[in-house]
């Protein structure tokens, strides 16, 4: 299938700030990318820079004049439309076998305390047999315990906060899922993306989304404790510890957003 991605983002700025945005398909999604994938800034009028930060995901750095900022971009990627796959009978990779590389995605981050959550997590499910099975038994148990909206919103919220109160939003239910992983000794990492409403019913406005991969049989898996059934469509943008490794849009200041619109749609595709 055939989806087509894009956001307008505008902004009004008091004075000139500096960004780094993360708003690319992620460079293991390039090949799918049917139209180029660029991030406009004032339709080309300010200079952007491109990096690779630590986890490969692609960043912009740019600096905005005072007054109205906007982001635009629109672009075409084809999918396989297959739902996620599940991981019910992947095998747990003991830690003395996992790459040197993923050892940091079972550690404490800004948002997921494994040092203080980790009995926690052995009562819940050190249980049950290694696997993943085991995942999908902490994707259920969040996805039942929290219960969404967006009024619970709140940027300093970490895991443990999520585990006590029981409200959140998306990332809210990621990062508990990731730290309960983590403390299980399954290496666990915080994913942004998009994920239009192929295959279901329409409920909020489209918005970037958030879901996260376990690290099992050798590879990542896709879990998501929100939704907690497969979905169709998903497009990976970046990868990270937690939520403040995958911002969409970092400001060195403080500036007013005036419009937030974020497309991730099927479209037909069309005949040579």
């Amino acid at each position: 299938m055939l989806i087509r991605l894009g956001y307008d983002l505008q902004f009004y700025l008091p004075g000139p700030l500096s960004y780094v945005a993360q708003l690319h398909v992620h460079p293991s999604r390039v090949a799918d990318l049917r139209e180029p994938d660029v991030l406009v800034v004032n339709d080309g009028a300010v200079a952007t820079r491109e990096y690779r930060d630590g986890y490969g995901n692609i960043c912009t750095r740019f600096r905005a004049p005072a007054g109205n900022l906007r982001l635009y971009n629109s672009t075409l990627i084809e999918d396989s439309g297959q739902p996620d796959p599940l991981a019910y009978d992947a095998r747990e990779v003991p830690t003395e076998e996992l790459p040197d590389d993923v050892l940091r995605f079972l550690l404490s981050s800004r948002y997921c305390e494994v040092d203080l959550m980790s009995s926690i997590a052995l009562d819940l499910f050190g249980h049950l047999p290694p696997g993943g099975a085991r995942v999908h038994a902490v994707v259920e148990w969040v996805n039942r315990k929290v219960a969404f909206g967006y009024q619970y919103a709140r940027a300093t919220k970490t895991a443990l906060d999520v585990y006590t109160e029981r409200v959140g939003v998306c990332r809210d239910y990621q990062h508990l899922a990731v730290t309960l992983c983590r403390c299980l000794n399954i290496p666990a990492r915080y994913v942004a993306g998009y994920l239009g409403d192929i295959g279901v019913a329409y409920t909020t406005p489209m918005d970037f989304s958030a879901w996260f991969e376990a690290y099992l049989d050798g590879k990542w898996w896709t879990f998501d404790a929100r939704h907690n059934h497969p979905r169709v469509g998903r497009v990976l943008m970046a990868t990270g510890r937690d939520a403040a490794d995958v911002a969409f849009l970092t400001s060195f200041g403080t500036a007013t957003m005036t419009k937030f619109e974020v497309t991730a749609d099927e479209v037909a595709a069309t005949k040579a």
